[in-house]
This record gives structure tokens, sequence and C-alpha cells, in this order.
């Protein structure tokens, strides 16, 4: 069985975003990118289930800048036996990746399709459910437990009232939570060994899609500072900041 992983280059979790002055978007000017914590997720579950026998070939795929391939390689260093990258310096959307990842999974003919359930930069949590949508397969979304039981994909999901488990049929798609797994150390004999591996490259107009924005952004502002905290003497005067000031009860 062929798993198809896809990758989002972002902003690491660890660097403070500016909005740049324009508001026109984040400021990425000389900012540490790395893969999508969500999606490092994924690519280590795929590995996983390729040591267990279950899977024979684990795909990286990206869409997106050059830089991309730098994703791409750390996919292939965790795990994955080679990549495809869809090169484009357009401004990529949802609905547009899910295009042209739909035109991906096609091509390779995967029967599984493991990917973060939202990436940390624009949090939409949209492109696995609409490539389910587009190729009409099952979803299983929120991941936190996969077990491959013959053509059914077994997975645990998290939801609001505690965990749910379902039984997709494969081919299926799956989207990871953060408690699938913890994803492994990058050790640097395979940072090597990934610079060795297979990584094909293409355009949206190699795969047929159309990759226009449909979406313009408006306004990108820094959320309002927080007031300071106050104390206050006794309940009834919380009671009452909490009634009539806060309005919240």
């Amino acid at each position: 069985m062929k798993v198809l992983v896809p990758v989002k280059r972002v902003v690491d979790y660890n660097v403070k975003v500016r909005v740049k002055s324009d508001q026109t978007g984040v400021d990425i000017a000389n900012v540490k990118m790395s893969m999508n914590p969500f999606d490092e997720i994924a690519v280590e579950e795929a590995t996983r289930l390729k040591e267990k026998g279950v899977v024979t070939e684990v795909v990286a795929v990206s869409c997106g800048v050059a830089q991309c391939q730098e994703t791409l390689r750390t996919a292939m260093a965790i795990g994955a036996d080679r990549a495809a990258l869809v090169q484009t310096d357009t401004e990529l959307q949802p609905l547009a990746v899910a295009k042209l990842l739909k035109a991906v999974t096609e091509k390779e003919q995967a029967q599984l399709v493991i990917l973060g359930k939202q990436a940390i930069d624009d949090d939409a949590n949209q492109t696995g459910q609409m490539l389910a949508a587009l190729l009409g397969w099952p979803q299983a979304t929120f991941a936190s437990k996969v077990e491959i039981e013959g053509d059914h994909a077994k997975v645990t999901r998290e939801v609001d009232g505690g965990l749910e488990t379902i039984s997709v049929k494969l081919p299926a798609i799956i989207t990871t939570d953060l408690r699938l797994n913890e994803p492994r150390y990058v050790t640097l004999p395979n940072i090597m060994k990934a610079k060795k591996k297979q990584l094909d490259t293409f355009t949206p107009e190699d795969l047929g899609v159309d990759v226009t924005p449909r979406i313009k952004t408006l306004k990108v502002a820094e959320p309002p500072a927080r007031k300071a905290g106050i104390t206050v003497p006794d309940v009834a005067a919380l009671v009452d900041k909490l009634k009539n000031e806060a309005k919240v009860i």
C-alpha cells in the first residue's frame, strides 16, 4: 500500500510572528521556517506503518515555493521514501492545495493520504476535508490512533466529549492530531541519506490545476493587547464586576 503525506512549509512555531507594516500579511523575511508540526506527526505515522509492514512506500508531497524542498528533505529524513514538489510562487489557498493533492494522489495511485489536521500559519483546517470531497473518499479527522486492518482503517478520533472510534474503508483520508505520536529525532545519517533520495518537481500547469486565489485578504492585524488584571477585595466585588462590567453572568 502506498501512502501520500502532504507537508507544508510554515513559520517555525517558536518564532514570534510580526505583521507587515502595510497589514497585507505576516512578515517572513529572515524568519526561520520549518515543517508544520501536524504534518510532521503525519510523516512519523506513515513511517511507523511502513516499519510495521503495513505500508510499502511513503511519498511526501509539498506545494509552494522552491524552498519547500528543504521541508521535503526533512520528511525523507524522518522516513519518507521519496518526495514530490508542486512548485509555484502563487499564493496557495486550501481549495487550490486540495486540487493539487487530488491530482498527485491520482498520479501516484496512493491508497491512503495522511496529513496534518491544520497548518499553524492559517489554522484553516480545510485541506484534508476538501481533498476527501474531491476524491470521493471517506475521511477520519483529528486522529489520535490509527490501525490498518485489511482494507479498512480503524481510527480513534478526538472529539469534544472524549474519544470516538470509527472504521473507514480504504482508500481514505486521515488527518492527524497532536496526540497521535511523537515524531522521532532526525539523525545526521538520515539527513545525509535524504539528500540522495528522489525528489520530483511539477508545476500546477503540469497537473492541469488552476490555483488562482479565490479569497482576498483585506487586512492582517495583531490581536489587541490584553488589559492588566485587577484584584478584588471579596467574592461580592468579583461577582459585581463579572455581572456589570464583563457582563458574562
